[in-house]
């Protein structure tokens, strides 16, 4: 994104909200390599594009989209093996996503305050925050664990929003799937959507909000608000 292309927020947010996988960590990556190993190693012939469903979703979709294919008994299996796997993934830490912690560090250089709006369960969600070196930046995690319904429902993001006492018109989110862009919206939120490995289509475009081609850009927008303030 060049200097001649970067329209400043309509506001300069009070607060930034922070999905967490495929925004912050490169784990939709991992996840999914686990999951189509775990597969592979219990001799299930499951499509690549299976995965790319799943991503934003949360467990109930992951476990509704594997029962449809393979039935209740081995997707309890197949998920455990995953499960497994991606344990010692996330122990070592995941590879950050470009530009995260320049962006991170910019917030904390302005104060502005930061949580995290995961769809994880809260005990894996907080080991892969301190496995990659990431908690300490923020000041709240909100996570599936701690709400009724998940995203595309907007209660983890209001609950980040109650965490920090900071009103939710006045938060802007990052995300990088469709269905986290629905939650923060839902939310009544601004967010700017940094896709990750799934190209918004149309109907994610209809929705109207800002789409940028990474973080480095997304913290451009913020420093042009600043700038323009």
């Amino acid at each position: 994104m060049s200097p001649a292309e970067i329209a400043p927020l309509l506001f300069l947010p009070d607060a930034v909200v922070f999905d967490m996988d495929g925004l912050m960590l490169d784990s939709e990556r991992a996840i999914n390599d686990c999951m189509a190993r775990a597969s592979r190693e219990l001799g299930h012939d499951l499509p690549d594009s299976l995965w790319l469903q799943m991503i934003g979703g949360g467990d109930g979709l992951c476990r509704r989209l594997l029962a449809e294919r393979i039935g209740d008994d081995a997707t309890v299996e197949l998920l455990a093996c995953t499960e497994a796997m991606y344990d010692v993934v996330a122990d070592a830490g995941i590879d950050h996503r470009p530009g995260i912690v320049e962006l991170l560090d910019w917030l904390v250089a302005h104060g502005i305050p930061r949580a995290v709006a995961t769809s994880t369960r809260r005990p894996l969600a907080m080991r892969k925050l301190a496995a990659a070196g990431l908690l300490p930046y923020f000041d709240a995690v909100a996570t599936s664990s701690d709400v009724a319904a998940p995203k595309p429902a907007p209660d983890v993001y209001l609950l980040a929003a109650s965490k920090l006492g900071i009103d939710p018109l006045r938060c802007l989110v990052l995300e990088d799937s469709p269905t986290g862009v629905r939650a923060a919206l839902a939310a009544g939120m601004t967010p700017v959507q940094v896709p990750d490995m799934l190209v918004p289509d149309d109907a994610a475009r209809a929705l109207g909000h800002r789409i940028v081609g990474s973080l480095g850009d997304a913290q451009r927008l913020l420093e042009a608000r600043l700038a323009a303030a």
